[in-house]
């Protein structure tokens, strides 16, 4: 493992909303912000889109969804509305993940982009069925580089072996589940100085409270700005500098890597 410390800071879901879009890009532009994974379910997706081809720079991958909305395969049914509803649905063969999965790829695809990096919307990836589904989908469109799944007792390697089995190749290490909903200024300053030698995702949640976040389904709502604050926090450019922290992508990490 390199000493180097290099971190990819990856916003999740680009194209859940506007509000959204906008607090990922600021904090991007403005921020530490390096890579976002994209929604292809997503109702601000054609939003994303623009926001994206405008800003090059910003490393676009894509946001796997298995958990809530619309499936992209017709007839379009709903998606399990929980984790545990998932589990249920693979048991009784309700969900075929790699179709419902490649489906949403291609959406991204056929809008023009080439997404560098793939991650499970709720890490429904820790799942060795939905893990294979994305490996299959990695190998077969070259998409080298896909999240690491969480450590889970039960599960062991499983999942991680699974994808290695299918070429995928992951960062040394992930963080930032126990983050989500409290990462503010002094949170993230922590975390960075605690970033050790190799390659870290830290992935994020930031946003802008809107009307359209207001009325979406989900819990992170007031967080994400919070989380936009800290993004482009002067405090957070300084620990990056103090702790010897490299800011780099998925795009940067495939230049680099064997």
């Amino acid at each position: 493992m390199s000493a180097l410390k290099r971190l990819v800071v990856n916003a999740d879901d680009f194209g859940f909303t506007r509000d959204v879009n906008e607090g990922i890009l600021a904090a991007h532009l403005g921020g530490i912000v390096t890579a976002t994974t994209l929604m292809s379910t997503g109702a601000a997706f054609d939003h994303a889109l623009e926001l994206a081809a405008t800003h090059p720079a910003l490393d676009v991958g894509c946001h796997l969804v298995l958990v809530g909305g619309s499936s992209a395969v017709p007839p379009h049914e709903p998606l399990p509305a929980s984790p545990l509803d998932l589990v249920r649905a693979l048991a009784l063969r309700r969900i075929r993940p790699y179709l419902e999965l490649r489906a949403q790829l291609c959406k991204i695809l056929d809008a023009g982009l080439s997404p560098s990096h793939l991650d499970t919307h709720k890490h429904t990836h820790v799942l060795p069925q939905v893990a294979e589904a994305v490996g299959r989908i990695a190998e077969e469109f070259h998409i080298r580089w896909v999240r690491r799944p969480l450590a889970v007792p039960l599960l062991g390697a499983c999942p991680t072996w699974v994808l290695r089995r299918h070429g995928c190749r992951m960062t040394d290490r992930f963080a930032g589940l126990r983050l989500t909903g409290r990462l503010d200024t002094a949170a993230l300053v922590d975390f960075l100085h605690r970033v050790r030698p190799g390659t870290t995702e830290l992935m994020c949640h930031p946003g802008y409270l809107g009307t359209e976040l207001l009325g979406a389904g989900t819990r992170l709502k007031e967080s994400r700005e919070r989380e936009v604050r800290a993004l482009v926090s002067a405090e957070a450019r300084q620990a990056i500098l103090g702790a010897g922290i490299r800011l780099v992508n998925y795009l940067s990490l495939g230049a680099q890597e064997p």
